[in-house]
């Protein structure tokens, strides 16, 4: 589904829907009670969040990579037709059977998709991983975190502050911080969350394209986007100096029919544009049209390393 305008810019549909937000929360909660969480054989470093989509927790996770020497992944790949325990061959799997973050996550270290986290994480220990990256299942309590870090886009934050439908939010803030060793916050914190993050270490990133990047500046784009937060994207490309000419945003996910692409890339044409997508997005294209589309590829740009470090101390030896 694509992200309610509502749920970041408030309005009274997210006053009345508030009730079954509540009821939402309360049988994920219970939901959450009844499982027992077990060991991994190795570390488990889970990067979070506690919106529905579009804080930026892949990009977090690519980064984490650099930092943690024999890090694998593992996700339970969204999306994805494979059960697992499967490692991922960007070059045999597709975003259909593996979803699509893992297809990214395997371009910066062996990524292992399973929809039981403790078999994957079993898998990945005997192959040799020596700590584990989860880029998703802060709200799975089925593995120990051996740290928990939660991603936070600080130009939106907690949105209107509701539980899914009423809201982002796929759990109440407080729930969620309890359970965290740290937040990470992208960009500035433009709706005041500072104060309410309970001492936590914030970590202070932004979101920056490559430099390759820089050959859109003063090009005319047609650009789309299926990923939790469109408007990100678009606002992105305009921060770069790329001509936004055309924006289509798609559901969360959205796997690509080569009609739509078709469609994309005449109306490109027409105006005269180069059709661009995210590096997420670019895997659901249908391969033959790849070489039609261009990516604006992003990174994760540390304030304080040291800070990080710090917090990555609490894995022993397993970092740096």
């Amino acid at each position: 589904m694509k992200t309610p305008a509502f749920w970041y810019k408030g309005g009274a549909l997210g006053t009345l829907l508030s009730p079954v937000g509540k009821l939402y929360a309360e049988l994920a909660r219970r939901d959450y009670a009844k499982l027992v969480p077990q060991k991994a054989p190795v570390p488990v470093i889970c990067v979070g969040n506690l919106v529905a989509g579009g804080a930026g927790k892949t990009p977090v996770a690519l980064a984490l990579a650099e930092f943690l020497p024999g890090a694998n992944y593992l996700s339970r790949g969204y999306g994805g037709s494979l059960a697992g325990p499967m490692l991922v061959d960007p070059h045999r799997h597709g975003y259909a059977q593996v979803g699509d973050e893992p297809l990214l996550l395997a371009e910066a270290a062996p990524c292992w998709v399973s929809k039981d986290r403790l078999a994957g994480a079993r898998a990945a220990a005997a192959h040799g991983a020596r700590c584990l990256i989860m880029d998703d299942g802060f709200q799975n309590p089925s593995l120990i975190k051996d740290l928990s870090l939660l991603v936070i886009d600080g130009a939106v934050g907690f949105g209107n502050g509701h539980c899914i439908p009423a809201g982002p939010l796929r759990e109440p803030v407080e729930r969620g911080l309890a359970r965290a060793d740290a937040i990470i916050l992208l960009g500035e914190d433009e709706t005041g969350l500072l104060p309410r993050l309970h001492g936590l270490p914030v970590l202070r990133a932004v979101l920056e394209p490559e430099v390759e990047a820089e050959t859109l500046r003063g090009e005319t784009v047609v650009a789309f986007a299926g990923i939790g937060r469109p408007a990100k994207f678009f606002d992105s490309l305009e921060a770069l100096g790329a001509r936004l000419v055309g924006a289509y945003s798609f559901a969360d996910h959205h796997p690509y029919h080569p009609n739509e692409i078709a469609e994309l890339l005449v109306e490109a044409d027409k105006l005269g544009a180069a059709l661009v997508t995210t590096t997420k997005d670019y895997v659901r294209v249908p391969l033959q049209q790849r070489d039609k589309v261009g990516v604006l590829r992003i990174t994760v740009t540390w304030q304080d390393e040291a800070a990080l470090g710090k917090v990555l101390d609490k894995l022993g030896g397993n970092h740096l």
